[in-house]
């Protein structure tokens, strides 16, 4: 598939890279955008420049998305993960064996709101080649549904509507997971966004705020709405990510519903993505902070299900995969500070499943150049033995960012 293979990486209209095909692409997009300013393509079609071919192929993500959904392997979809889940990122992640769907960053929408430019570029300049998934964030529904409608004028395989997001920052305002407070209010924001959205129309959901009692309420509205695919991640809100997860919830989710059901928490390695398919019955997974910690992951699941050998990444290729992440997610033009305080971003998730003492996540936290961050990887990745890259139950503060990932 596209997502696998670096020489298919769809690349922006505007590259100069195809030697040949500048005109053509450049022609290409001056002719969609007499058409509609906001749209680079007509009917979601978006154009992939195949180099090695010297040619164009459109691509309409949205048949590409319905045809995943009805595919007959598990879907593997990644997770939309604020500050981190960027252009640069899926980029990389791409390159590694990648997702067959991906999610933007949340749009924040609210009553003045505006599409943020650094999260639409995901969409019109998708590197992966593979359909994307355009998230929202907000509880105010004429702007909901304003948004969703200009979303529909860009090459987006579907409109998601983001009901987990646990940062209290987001709850406190009565958006993402604080929603789940009050069932009435989802009940409005479904109906009036399944009539605004004509594409497909998905949820990303927890099971409850603080109890999962309400999630016997929240799945007749889910249904009554004919969602397009519906991802639960089986933890309330309050439990941020401390606690085992839930996946019962997920099993009743999909008896309930007649929509796809993605299983979203801790699927951190090969074995538990075929253990969590098995006892919840979901359609696929969808998969974040195990996909940064090991960006092979997808890879690696497809691989156990063909039945094939997992390849398990050596030391010196954890290493390669953090040089590349600096080089890509750093800018060069950043101060020195910042481009440490971003990598540290990753690095707290790759943190807890390099060494069980916790000392590779201890030293990196403190580093404070650039050049120290790279003489602790060194240190502990500079290596050939095989690292699996699963956490390891590191003895952390139950306030730690990392805290509960080896549940």
């Amino acid at each position: 598939m596209l997502a696998g293979n670096n020489d298919l990486l769809s690349l922006p209209l505007s590259s100069k890279g195809g030697e040949g095909n500048g005109a053509a692409a450049s022609e290409h997009r001056d002719a969609c955008m007499e058409q509609s300013p906001l749209a680079l393509c007509d009917k979601n079609v978006r154009v992939i420049r195949k180099h090695y071919f010297g040619e164009t192929t459109p691509v309409d993500y949205r048949k590409q998305f319905e045809e995943v959904l009805a595919g007959p392997t598990p879907v593997l979809a990644l997770a939309p993960m604020q500050g981190v889940t960027d252009l640069p990122f899926l980029k990389l992640i791409a390159s590694y064996g990648g997702a067959d769907v991906y999610f933007t960053e949340y749009f924040r929408v609210h009553a003045t709101s505006r599409l943020e430019k650094r999260v639409l570029k995901s969409i019109t300049e998708n590197p992966t080649g593979r359909p994307i998934v355009a998230q929202m964030i907000g509880s105010d529904i004429p702007a909901l549904v304003r948004t969703a409608r200009a979303l529909q004028r860009y090459p987006v395989a579907a409109v998601d509507l983001n009901l987990g997001c646990p940062a209290p920052v987001v709850y406190r305002k009565g958006a993402g997971g604080g929603l789940l407070r009050d069932p009435a209010r989802v009940d409005a924001i479904l109906d009036a966004l399944r009539d605004a959205v004509k594409i497909p129309f998905t949820v990303k959901t927890r099971i409850g705020f603080d109890s999962p009692e309400v999630f016997s309420d929240l799945l007749p509205i889910f249904a009554k709405h004919s969602l397009d695919l519906l991802t639960v991640h089986a933890r309330t809100v309050k439990e941020m990510y401390r606690s085992e997860v839930h996946y019962e919830f997920i099993a009743r989710a999909i008896a309930a519903l007649r929509c796809p059901v993605l299983a979203n928490g801790n699927v951190y390695s090969a074995h538990k993505a075929a253990e969590v398919l098995r006892t919840t019955g979901a359609r696929g997974l969808m998969i974040g902070r195990g996909a940064i910690r090991n960006p092979w992951l997808f890879r690696q699941i497809r691989e156990h299900q063909r039945g094939e050998a997992v390849f398990i990444p050596r030391g010196t290729d954890v290493l390669a995969y953090v040089r590349a992440l600096y080089e890509v997610v750093c800018s060069p033009a950043a101060r020195d500070s910042a481009q440490v305080q971003k990598m540290k971003k990753y690095l707290n998730y790759l943190g807890v499943g390099v060494d069980p003492a916790g000392q590779f996540l201890h030293q990196v936290r403190r580093v404070a150049t650039t050049a120290e961050l790279f003489r602790v990887c060194e240190e502990f990745l500079g290596h050939d033995r095989p690292m699996p890259l699963e956490p390891f139950p590191l003895a952390l503060k139950e306030g730690d960012l990392m805290a509960g990932e080896q549940l």
